[in-house]
């Protein structure tokens, strides 16, 4: 649709002398474009959508003894005391 559009912009062009079918083509060469996106779309909304089951996809490993338990661990935060500033300390 693409080639018919530029051969209306082309015979548009050089077709003299200009008349009704110079709009003939004007008009092609503009609507061919929105046509060829319909065209486009409609096939593209042909595919039956299907609901797919996720359970059936996920297969879930089965273990039998329990996880580990967590060992206690305690994390102590202690600040310090910021270093001299440059020339403050000498």
């Amino acid at each position: 649709m693409m080639g018919v559009r530029v051969l209306c912009f082309v015979l548009m062009v050089l077709i003299t002398p200009y008349g009704w079918y110079t709009w003939v083509f004007a008009l092609g060469a503009v609507f061919l474009p929105y046509v060829a996106v319909v065209f486009a779309n409609v096939g593209a909304t042909d595919r039956v959508a299907r609901s797919e089951n996720p359970e059936r996809q996920i297969a879930t490993p089965v273990d039998s003894a329990p996880p580990p338990a967590p060992a206690d661990r305690v994390l102590r935060i202690q600040e310090s005391a910021p270093p001299p500033r440059r020339g403050e300390g000498e």
